[in-house]
């Protein structure tokens, strides 16, 4: 076969029973971690406004965070978009980016709309997000490029044919179809605090469900789209042997990781240095910091803006989110506020900062995410702190009560607690749902 059609293949006979223990359940944590990010994203200023503006079609699927419900693909927009505001969603350094929030928005709306099983729903997650990591993988993606709103419409495509049942003819056309519906998204959007961002992931989910329509209707794609895409458009090369080795032993999904704090997830190496230097020397008054110094990898050297004007652009940066964490003692989410950003305190703490790629450090990227901090206080002290493996990576993973700690402080605040201990207990054992259309009937999110 084809590594199209070996691909296809893949999504259509794979069954929840083939997914291996550590797969199955990292893949009902992402549903479970997914939620309530959405939903406290959904609170956000802009995406109240844009709930107002876009004014969704009716339907069965949820809004979250919203309280309402809407078609399939208006709520995989609004939720994917939502998904990515907090900069809380789980992500992959294996794909090269977030697939859950990609995936998951437009598998679940579709999957509350035609009343599919919870059962159903994992597997369309799983072949969704492991065929367009796979695809992301074996692209040399440009680095110019941001990854959210390229492959990620693949993935929304490949669970959206699996939750219809598509056969492996109509699976090889919807990966052509789907992959051509991406866009050209810009990694500058980060650099500059463009909220503009947060639409790509909404992107994905939207026009995956598009794309499935499409091949429904009879369209057509190109005869190796991923190859034209990411081979000579996205990408300055495609290896197709990369996409389908050990297809089905190997799970890019279970070498994802969750998030803790509200950053992109290259600042996240900062701060666990960070947290060793304060490990070591115990809390620092930060109005005695005078110089603090970062050695790291590329993408996170990267992430150096110490001028931010805005919340969302706080989030990529890692000179700010020192700063803050060293003036209020914790990284929350209220860290990362405008009011933290407008302090003269932590601004000065910002421009006390020096970054540096260290090439070797970038060379040993993503198999280790090595950064050094070193900061120099203004008796002549010096402090310094590192971290090798970033937390929650794989062989550094978060605990479970960790995971359901944050799931409750995002989602008590918006559901309450008791709706939102029981949705957290529901999604820990969804493939026991025989119907998603009567979660959403009993829980109003």
């Amino acid at each position: 076969m084809s590594y199209l059609e070996e691909l296809a293949a893949f999504a259509c006979r794979t069954r929840l029973g083939d997914l291996p223990a550590k797969v199955l359940e990292r893949t009902r944590w992402i549903v479970a971690d997914s939620l309530p990010v959405i939903a406290a994203g959904m609170q956000q200023p802009e995406m109240q406004a844009l709930l107002q503006r876009h004014q969704p079609a009716p339907g069965k699927a949820w809004v979250l965070g919203a309280r309402r419900r809407a078609a399939a693909r208006d709520a995989a927009l609004l939720n994917g978009t939502a998904g990515t505001w907090l900069e809380l969603n789980e992500g992959n350094l294996i794909a090269k980016g977030h697939p859950g929030i990609q995936v998951l928005p437009a598998a679940l709306a579709l999957g509350q709309e035609i009343g599919a099983s919870g059962a159903e729903l994992l597997v369309a997650i799983a072949v969704g997000y492991e065929v367009s990591s796979r695809v992301s993988r074996a692209a040399q993606m440009k680095i110019a490029v941001h990854p959210h709103g390229t492959w990620g419409t693949l993935g929304a495509a490949a669970a959206a044919g699996r939750l219809k049942r598509f056969d492996e003819r109509r699976m090889v056309e919807l990966i052509n179809v789907s992959t051509t519906t991406g866009m050209a998204t810009s990694r500058q959007t980060l650099l500059d605090g463009a909220t503009v961002r947060n639409i790509f992931t909404g992107h994905s989910g939207y026009m995956g469900l598009m794309a499935a329509q499409l091949v429904e209707c009879g369209f057509t794609g190109e005869r190796d789209s991923p190859a034209s895409v990411y081979g000579k458009v996205l990408a300055d090369g495609f290896d197709p042997a990369k996409a389908v080795e050990n297809l089905g032993a190997e799970w890019i999904l279970a070498q994802g990781y969750f998030k803790l704090h509200p950053t992109g997830r290259y600042v996240h190496s900062a701060i666990d240095a960070l947290e060793d230097l304060l490990s070591r020397s115990g809390a620092l008054d930060s109005e005695k910091v005078v110089r603090m110094e970062v050695k790291a990898y590329r993408l996170a050297a990267m992430l150096a803006e110490k001028r931010v004007t805005s919340s969302f652009g706080a989030r990529f940066s890692v000179p700010f989110a020192l700063a803050t964490i060293l003036h209020h003692g914790r990284p929350d989410l209220a860290a990362f506020e405008q009011g933290a950003v407008d302090n003269p305190a932590i601004q000065r703490l910002a421009a006390c900062v020096e970054m540096q790629e260290e090439p070797s450090y970038t060379a040993r990227y993503p198999a280790e995410q090595v950064c050094d901090l070193r900061i120099v206080m203004s008796d002549g002290q010096t402090h310094g702190g590192r971290c090798t493996i970033t937390k929650g990576e794989p062989s550094k993973p978060h605990r479970p009560e960790e995971l359901r700690a944050k799931f409750m402080q995002l989602g008590a605040p918006i559901w309450g607690e008791t709706v939102a201990r029981r949705l957290l207990d529901e999604c820990l054992r969804i493939e026991e749902l025989p119907d998603l259309s009567r979660l959403a009937e009993r829980f109003d999110l």
